[in-house]
């Protein structure tokens, strides 16, 4: 039989900030959380795009050093978002370590500031430089190290999965969490991503011709989702972390409920690595309602992926009228943080569970102009007072891979 999949706890570092109170005020207000490109020596000279979405204010870690010695920068915004999640959870250590609880969490490539300084090592430009490869900076740098980090530091002994799949790898972290506490596999699920900041993300994109290059004189006013305007991406950092529970087991502990996962859908265009499918997407779209038993009627708020490229968008906007038409009210969260790679899917599940609970949808930040070609959806361009019972988060990646997950207010 299948078993009621529950939210219970969530925490997240962001560019707009790192506490709900923080986030809520930005996105009711407009704030934006996306600066100037830091100088880099080895690749500022080379990237056109002056943009990023970055965590400008401090952060602290009061972790051990046994544990920091395994972390580069992404395993940090990791376990940090743990730590607050667990804080607010109400989980005693005792289950933490029981196996019933597992993780499912990733980021885009590991550490690539510690990967570049690995490469260092390999190819310096004078051999006699000494420079040596530390003993643990694999552990740093390897793709899984957010997972396991994770496990290692708060003793978790349950299922681990690792999603690298670039833009979808937490909203599939969220998922498989979802189907491995539905299934029974296990009774809870820790789940997100992380990605850091670092400008080698930025020239792979800025390579591409899909980074944002016309206001790098005015980083507030870009990304610009389904405007006529937009002129690419802002890569950004970050790092979010859901908690997943099997519904009685949560409210046997008294658990504190914000959100239901319904439904979960993931496949693949199944051709170009880059290109958007529009056929692929409404796909993913289909098969996520079907997963959730509910008709597209039943969405009442759409996140959209909304990376403000120029045929992403548009196909997006296709897709979503041809499931939806215009009922659903959209929103492209990016354009307040930049797109946060590994961790958009679930750093855009926590805000709208967020608006969720405080009954308003943001508006889609710089939209100010439709472009013709994405107008037919019912696109939010003002601070809208709304109730969201039923939501749906879309995100696509690089290498065709779609994720569609289903999100719905809590009712016992």
């Amino acid at each position: 039989m299948d078993r009621r999949v529950v939210i219970t706890s969530e925490a997240a570092i962001t560019p707009i900030g790192d506490s709900k109170e923080t986030i809520l005020e930005n996105l009711q207000n407009g704030g934006s959380g996306v600066n100037p490109l830091r100088e880099d020596d080895l690749l500022s000279d080379y990237i056109h795009s002056r943009v990023y979405g970055t965590v400008d204010y401090p952060i602290t870690y009061d972790f051990a050093r046994k544990y920091r010695k395994t972390m580069g920068p992404v395993s940090y915004y990791a376990c940090r978002v743990v730590q607050d999640l667990l804080k607010k959870s109400g989980l005693d250590a005792d289950f933490i370590s029981s196996g019933k609880l597992g993780v499912a969490f990733g980021s885009t490539h590991g550490s690539p500031s510690v990967q570049r300084n690995i490469y260092r090592t390999f190819f310096r430009d004078d051999p006699s430089e000494t420079r040596k490869i530390g003993a643990v900076d694999y552990l740093k740098s390897m793709v899984h190290t957010t997972a396991v980090n994770i496990t290692k530091m708060f003793h978790i002994t349950g299922r681990v999965i690792s999603s690298s799949t670039a833009c979808t790898t937490s909203s599939q972290s969220i998922g498989y969490g979802y189907e491995m506490v539905k299934y029974g596999m296990q009774d809870a699920m820790i789940c997100g991503g992380a990605d850091e900041y670092d400008t080698t993300t930025v020239a792979v994109f800025d390579n591409l011709l899909a980074c944002s290059t016309a206001y790098n004189d005015r980083p507030y006013l870009t990304p610009r989702p389904f405007d006529a305007d937009r002129d690419g991406l802002v890569v950004g950092e970050g790092a979010g972390a859901v908690l997943l529970e099997e519904y009685e087991f949560a409210r046997n502990r008294g658990a504190n409920i914000i959100g239901e996962v319904i439904g979960f859908s993931c496949n693949n265009n199944g051709g170009d690595l880059i290109l958007p499918n529009l056929e692929g997407i409404r796909q993913t779209i289909r098969i996520g309602l079907d997963s959730a038993g509910i008709g597209p009627e039943a969405v009442d708020f759409v996140s959209a992926h909304a990376t403000a490229t120029k045929m992403g968008d548009v196909i997006e906007s296709q897709a979503i009228d041809q499931i939806y038409g215009n009922s659903p009210r959209v929103t492209a969260l990016k354009s307040y943080m930049g797109h946060t790679m590994a961790s958009c899917g679930v750093i855009e599940t926590i805000l709208t569970l967020y608006m969720m609970e405080k009954g308003f949808i943001a508006p889609t930040l710089n939209l100010e102009s439709i472009d013709p070609r994405c107008a037919a959806i019912n696109h939010v361009q003002q601070l809208t007072h709304a109730p969201i019972q039923t939501a749906a988060v879309q995100n696509f990646a690089f290498g065709g891979v779609n994720t569609n997950l289903i999100v719905k207010a809590y009712s016992p």
